[in-house]
């Protein structure tokens, strides 16, 4: 198979795809040359990408290339990183993730869609850690009362209690918030898989308020937040991605319920085209800033190019997210996840996708 991908696609090609941003009408040529490797029996060929983005604009709206070419490197590092993590996987799980896992498949997955708990899974994985850490404090601290949490309270009630149900079996919440998370977006069809670990240290202490962003948050100041975390611009992009499963309930309470792109019981990227366009049910002010954003606007183009490129980019980043402030020796319970392997993931996607975006 590797000398018939040579033959079809010489090490010297490069792919060019040229995306349009709405940024006062600029068209940004990007430009991704492939570097493959090949791993023995297993079949899993990994992608590192390198992205190089060349702007037409005035000198004075030009963009800002050394971060975007830092971004481009975040991602080919963190993707070789996720990667090489694969080969390191054991099977030291505990069991009783399995059975947490057969719980929370029964009420993210109804009709072949995930359901309103498994999109609020997702949510309460980014929230538990953007303030500090991903310590349970969301649940332990009562940060679900919260106004920046508002609409997670009765998500926080269930997973309350499924924390309740495994306690005597030494399911921390710090853990359960970022495996609920996790198994939501596996859950969610065409969802990625994303490594999750055990063995966080939980904590009822609350961590500080007004740092998650608003619905209506500034493109640069999305940036700006995010980079101070240690995210790059093709990290935010891909995280805000997730959204192609969220409703909403807070920006517009007179529309509350829209999903923000047109299939929310899918992990697809219809969510960034439809944002592009302005043709979703509903968009939040802060996602159409960063779609017009000089820099993080050319990554969320792409990813409205391919599912692959952009499931290549999001699960390093939301690896990421859920290790923020986490220290100490875990536990890679990724198996007890459905599915239980990013190789399946690979061999499910389309050919096209396993190789270049």
């Amino acid at each position: 198979m590797y000398k018939e991908f040579r033959a079809s696609c010489p090490s010297a090609q490069t792919i060019r795809q040229t995306v349009s941003s709405s940024t006062n009408g600029e068209t940004h040529s990007v430009i991704f040359p492939n570097l493959l490797s090949f791993i023995g029996s297993d079949r899993l060929f990994i992608m590192y990408i390198s992205v190089t983005v060349l702007a037409a604009a005035t000198a004075a709206q030009a963009l800002q290339f050394s971060d975007l070419t830092s971004a481009a490197s975040d991602l080919k590092r963190s993707v070789s990183n996720a990667a090489a993590s694969l080969l390191k996987r054991g099977d030291s799980c505990p069991a009783v993730w399995s059975d947490v896992s057969d719980t929370l498949t029964e009420e993210f997955l109804a009709d072949g869609s995930c359901t309103d708990n498994a999109r609020a899974a997702i949510r309460a994985a980014f929230h538990d850690c953007f303030n500090g850490a991903c310590d349970g404090s969301l649940i332990l601290a009562n940060e679900c009362s919260n106004p920046e949490n508002s609409g997670l309270e009765d998500y926080c009630s269930y997973i309350s209690d499924v924390a309740d149900q495994y306690e005597d079996k030494d399911v921390g919440v710090a853990d359960l918030i970022q495996f609920a998370g996790a198994h939501a977006i596996k859950t969610c069809p065409l969802g990625p898989t994303i490594s999750v670990k055990v063995g966080r240290k939980d904590s009822d202490s609350a961590n500080p308020t007004g740092i998650l962003p608003p619905g209506n948050a500034g493109g640069e100041d999305l940036y700006q937040l995010f980079k101070s975390k240690g995210f790059s611009a093709t990290d935010l992009a891909a995280l805000i991605g997730a959204h192609s499963t969220a409703k909403q309930f807070n920006a517009d309470p007179s529309k509350a319920g829209t999903p923000l792109d047109s299939t929310p019981g899918e992990w697809d990227v219809k969510y960034y085209q439809e944002t592009i366009d302005g043709t979703a049910p509903f968009t939040l002010q802060a996602d159409k800033n960063l779609a017009t954003h000089p820099v993080v606007g050319v990554p969320f183009a792409a990813f409205a190019l391919t599912q692959g490129g952009w499931a290549a980019a999001f699960v390093p980043a939301m690896e990421k997210m859920s290790m923020m402030g986490v220290t100490g020796d875990l536990i890679d319970c990724t198996s007890a996840l459905p599915g239980g392997s990013s190789k399946r993931d690979i061999r499910a996607a389309p050919i096209a996708d396993r190789f270049h975006w």
